[in-house]
């Protein structure tokens, strides 16, 4: 008897292959048939007009912390992922002596905006160095599968100390390069690293490894070379946010064609658009073409929607800075809702988010139907509907607030601001799709559902990709470019990563602030409708939008 067949099903198998009808057998976690299914088992689900997938892969989270006191990884697991990659942007909590414990947490703060305290109080900081970190990974329950880089910050403050951010000594990069070698041996996946001048500690100061010379990526990388596996992925130095010019952009992606070719491994790193860069993301494009026609492989990351701040009533809004709704934030959440309905408070609410400073409402996008609705048009901004509505912006967002009982959010889009610039960012084939972010700038932004919003909104609505292509961007293509085994495509004798999927039910709620994390800490959350089930390792782990508790998931080595 089988553990688990699914019937009458769409497959959608992940390697790009037509869908087809086929029923898909689990047995002891494996998938262990595939086609026509004959013989009983343990728990049927008929998948008739459904399709069938594998897990999703998400190469971009910050997880590193969260995994630890939410298992579940939520809100991950709700949007049919199932396996993530954690240690981005050179920001990790191994290799870490316990002096430092506290630096890597505030570091992790400062650049991925995840509370200190949360991490201090969460993790049991029982390693040192990586591999002792993904030994205890091992042990830790978890509901999804979970693989991991080493980060060129912590191995400089392990290293140098005090030094971390001056230019290493010979014996120095060594050390180093020791460590990366202890780290790609117990199976990581990779090295990352962080060359944005955005990513600043808790001194305000860039973190250490922005300002590392080609030579010390490189030798850091030719270990990934011998090792013949792992990815380089660094937060390029890239983008008007760090004063890019044409000659700059030019620069920053010729060191990382230099890191790929020296090491012979895969670099990628995150891509996107701002109207302030102009056409900087075209030239990076362009200039990363170039380079894999000389002998690199370079493959950017970019955001299927744009990546903006949440405002709610729940938590900031965009007019913080004004003491009324400054006021606001001392207040219960009921008492705030009772705050924007009493029309004297309302009043002043209104003259003072109207006034001068503070968020152009043009750049504001209203977030208050079910399906939430992401879509930039300009008619849909708050500017535009406030006058089509005959009022001011700021006394709209109050009215939609009355309206939906404090759940309507306003986007705010920072990156990515252009819809038709982030389809030509999806359209090139060097790109893939990750900077998620799940985990990461929790009271800003919620990003972990941007796999339900790629199938229900460039694949199922806009037709930008066939099904079987947007299925696999979602599984075998992150999962090859990281050389995580056997995930991301539904085969005899792989794991059984899988997601029943109502495409039509596709769906995406408004996002909840929660205080969730340890202290009470806030964040966004997200679930989704049209998720049938989601199973990790032959175990059902969600169903009908819910998790059913149980923790499958494994350690992923590359």
């Amino acid at each position: 008897m089988f553990d688990l067949v699914i019937r009458n099903g769409t497959l959608v198998d992940g390697t790009g292959a037509p869908p087809r009808r086929a029923d898909v057998a689990v047995q002891d976690g494996m998938v262990v048939a595939v086609g026509e299914v004959d013989g009983p088992a343990a728990r049927e689900v008929d998948a008739t007009g459904r399709i069938v997938t594998p897990g999703f892969v998400d190469i971009h989270t910050h997880l590193d912390a969260q995994i630890s006191w939410d298992p579940l990884g939520t809100s991950s697991c709700f949007h049919g992922v199932t396996s993530v990659v954690i240690g981005n942007c050179g920001v990790t909590f191994a290799p870490c002596r316990p002096e430092d414990r506290r630096d890597l947490a505030e570091m992790m703060e400062s650049v991925e905006d995840i509370p200190a305290d949360a991490i201090m109080d969460g993790l049991s900081w029982e390693w040192e160095t990586y591999g002792q970190y993904l030994a205890e990974l091992d042990r830790r329950p978890k509901g999804i599968n979970v693989g991991g880089m080493i980060g060129h910050s912590a191995l400089r403050r392990y290293v140098m100390g005090e030094r971390a951010a001056e230019e290493p000594t010979e014996a120095d990069l060594a050390a180093m390069a020791d460590l990366v070698d202890e780290a790609m041996a117990a199976g990581a996946l990779g090295l990352s690293s962080s060359r944005t001048v955005l990513h600043k500690g808790a001194d305000g100061e860039p973190i250490p490894g922005t300002y590392a010379s080609v030579d010390e990526l490189v030798a850091l990388a030719e270990v990934l070379g011998r090792h013949g596996k792992g990815v380089f992925e660094t937060a390029a130095m890239l983008g008007s946010q760090n004063g890019a010019t044409p000659e700059s952009t030019a620069e920053e992606v010729a060191v990382l064609a230099e890191v790929s070719r020296a090491s012979g491994r895969s670099v990628s790193f995150g891509l996107t658009q701002t109207v302030a860069g102009g056409d900087l993301h075209r030239q990076v494009l362009a200039h990363v073409a170039a380079a894999n026609a000389e002998g690199a492989d370079i493959h950017p990351q970019t955001t299927v929607r744009s990546v903006g701040v949440l405002f709610g009533l729940a938590h900031h809004s965009p007019f913080g800075g004004a003491p009324s709704w400054r006021a606001l934030l001392d207040l219960p959440f009921e008492e705030r809702l009772a705050a924007i309905r009493d029309p004297e408070q309302r009043a002043v609410l209104v003259a003072e988010g109207d006034g001068p400073g503070g968020i152009a409402p043009e750049h504001l996008f209203p977030l208050d139907t079910v399906p939430a609705d992401y879509r930039l048009d300009p008619e849909r901004s708050l500017a535009a509907r406030a006058a089509a509505a005959g009022t001011t912006p700021t006394a709209l967002w109050i009215d939609l607030l009355d309206a939906t009982d404090g759940a309507c959010l306003l986007n705010w889009p920072f990156l990515n601001q252009t819809p038709a610039e982030v389809e030509h960012l999806l359209a090139d084939p060097n790109v893939v799709l990750g900077l998620a972010d799940a985990g990461a700038h929790v009271g800003q932004i919620m990003d972990a559902s941007q796999p339900t919003w790629f199938l229900a909104h460039w694949v199922r609505d806009r037709g930008l990709y066939d099904l079987a292509q947007g299925v696999a961007r979602l599984t075998s293509i992150p999962a090859a470019l990281f050389a995580i085994a056997d995930r991301g495509v539904i085969a005899e004798g792989r794991p059984a990563d899988l997601n029943v999927i109502d495409l039509d039910a596709l769906s995406l709620p408004i996002p909840e602030f929660r205080h969730d994390f340890p202290g009470g800490a806030g964040r966004w959350v997200q679930g989704a409708t049209g998720y049938d089930l989601t199973v990790v390792n032959g175990v059902v782990t969600v169903e009908g939008g819910q998790h059913t508790g149980a923790l499958p998931g494994v350690t992923l080595r590359s």
